[in-house]
Order: structure tokens, then sequence, then C-alpha cells
């Protein structure tokens, strides 16, 4: 329970230091998530693909990137964040091969390589996973402002990890510029980036 409600605690000032970057609030500039232009933080990162080939944001320049932070082994957000990517991608039809759907592991001892890449393109061939050591894990989660914690039986491999849920979208000169809370609507995140496509 007291885990639980630090993980509430930790979600809530998340989401009000999310709110406090953008000059409206949500729905700043016409978007239906939440506006974060000009935030002082995730900028970058350095990180290794499924594909064993290491990765920063400079390498998918020109592309509206979403990037969430989650585990293989999550029973429910993980994999419905990805559904619900998967769905955004059938409607962005051909606007689909400008944008690049990022899942990076924070869960770096279970997650190895060759799990990634067996899990994350199942929900998309295009979709992308990442990972990095423990140390590059924690730093780059820090960066984003990302809450992540291990649960249950921590000494052993049958533990959880508790995690932020948002979903942060770059636009294609990769500026950090939207947060998408955990379960919202496919076809208002279809809309936000048709629009940084369109150079809103």
């Amino acid at each position: 329970m007291v885990s639980m409600l630090r993980c509430i605690i930790a979600v809530g000032v998340i989401l009000g230091l999310l709110n406090a970057c953008s000059p409206s609030g949500n729905g700043g500039e016409g978007f239906a998530n939440t506006d974060i232009t000009g935030a002082k933080y995730g900028q970058d990162f350095k990180l290794i693909d499924h594909h064993g080939q290491p990765r920063s944001l400079a390498d998918y320049r020109g592309k509206v990137v979403t990037l969430f932070f989650g585990y293989t082994q999550c029973p429910d957000v993980c994999p419905t964040n990805l559904a619900g990517m998967a769905e955004v991608m059938r409607q962005l039809g051909p606007d689909a091969d400008k944008v690049q759907v990022l899942f990076m592991t924070v869960d770096p001892e279970r997650d190895t390589r060759e799990l990634l890449a067996e899990y994350v393109p199942a929900f998309d061939a295009r979709f992308v996973g990442l990972y990095g050591d423990l140390p590059t894990t924690q730093a780059v989660a820090k960066d984003f402002k990302v809450f992540y914690q291990k649960q249950g039986d921590v000494t052993g491999k049958a533990y959880t990890v508790d995690h932020s849920t948002g979903t942060y979208v770059f636009d294609p000169q990769g500026h950090l510029r939207l947060y998408v809370k955990h379960g919202e609507k496919p076809e208002l995140i279809t809309a936000d980036i048709r629009k940084l496509l369109a150079g809103k």
C-alpha cells in the first residue's frame, strides 16, 4: 500500500511538472495531449536497439518519435500501450512511415536484446526496443523524470516493476513536444501526430 501510494504521488508530481511546462496547459496549440514544448529535460538518450545498434534521438531525425518506458513482463500497461500505438500506426496509413515508436525497458536485468527483439516488433514490425545497462537505464529514466521500482521478490526473477505510464512525443526536428497519458484514445494520438508532421 505504501509503495502504491508513493507511485501515485510520484506520478502526480510528474504530471504537475509536465503541465507546468505548457504555457496553456492541456490542449495548447490545439493538441489533444499535454503540450510540453520547451521542456528542459528528456532532450536525448544513448541506448542500444534490439538489433544491437547504438541509438540516440538524432538517428530518428525527420520522424515523429514516441518513447515509452516499460518492460516485457508487464502484465497490462505495456502491452496495452504498444497495442494502442499499433492502432495509431494503422490509422496513420502511409504517414506511419514518418513515425518511429520506441520502447525502452526499465528492466535491463531480464529484458535482453533477444527478448526485446521478439516482444516489441510483435505489435508492429516497425517498433524498436531500446535498452542500456543499469546505470544508463537509471540515468535516462532520471532525465525523462520517469519513476520505476521493483516490487515483490526483488532478490529473484519473479518481481514486477512499478513504473510511469505516459508516452513522450518528439517532433521531426527532435524537440520534445507532447506527453500522452496512458489510456489515451488512439485517434487523439493520431490527430496530434498528424499536426506535428504538418509542422505545428
